[in-house]
């Protein structure tokens, strides 16, 4: 079976390699790249981000990087948004108002309740908003292997509440995944999460080769 290209976008910004390897793990030709053209050739892009939302939305653009989020969004092909990279695909965050996002999930990254330690640093169970999405379909998610690792002191709210694809509870319902199209989007990190994270990438893996396929 031919590994699928994914393209994970490197701005210089944190440890991106973490996704990298996680994905190469589970049967991919991931590929932790700064070349535009090798990321319009993938069968699906990556954008993780570790780090400040203003700070990675900067290094973004200073690498010449945010068409190339655009492009392949718009392309149509499997897209993934990982912690701080999903907090850029949205307009606007609290933690630097100064930065404007990439717009890609209309709505704003807000900070969480002053009632809880932020930043919430912990395994938290999902709860799956949008159970036909095929980003959580199979055994291994039915049998409640919801488990993700977080780390992150912000969480996204989305304009249209469609969007929100899976929940977590800490100090209140706080949104943990997103669905917009081919965009799917993650606050926690599937590359830390263990054997659930490791199906999540599985799981975009098989799109990616989907796609490979179509083309």
């Amino acid at each position: 079976m031919t590994a699928p290209l994914i393209a994970v976008l490197d701005y210089g910004i944190g440890n991106l390699r973490s996704a990298e390897k996680a994905l190469q793990r589970v049967g991919a030709d991931a590929r932790l790249t700064k070349d535009a053209g090798l990321a319009r050739d993938a069968s699906a892009v990556v954008l993780p981000g570790v780090g400040a939302f203003g700070a990675c939305l900067r290094a973004l653009r200073l690498e010449k990087m945010e068409q190339v989020v655009f492009d392949a969004v718009e392309s149509d092909r499997p897209f993934l948004g990982i912690c701080v990279g999903m907090q850029m695909l949205f307009s606007r965050s609290e933690e630097d108002p100064t930065a404007s996002g990439l717009g890609v999930i209309p709505g704003s990254v807000v900070r969480l309740s002053s009632n809880v330690k932020c930043p919430q640093m912990q395994w938290n169970r999902l709860e799956v908003i949008a159970p036909g999405d095929a980003m959580f379909s199979g055994d291994e998610f039915e049998r409640g292997n919801l488990w993700m690792y977080f780390v992150h002191s912000y969480a996204g709210i989305p304009e249209d509440p469609t969007h929100v694809a899976a929940t977590c509870e800490y100090g209140g319902t706080i949104n943990a995944a997103f669905r917009r199209g081919n965009v799917f989007a993650t606050q926690f990190h599937p590359e830390k999460s263990g054997s659930a994270g490791l199906a999540l990438l599985a799981k975009f893996t098989s799109a990616a080769r989907d796609e490979s396929a179509r083309s």
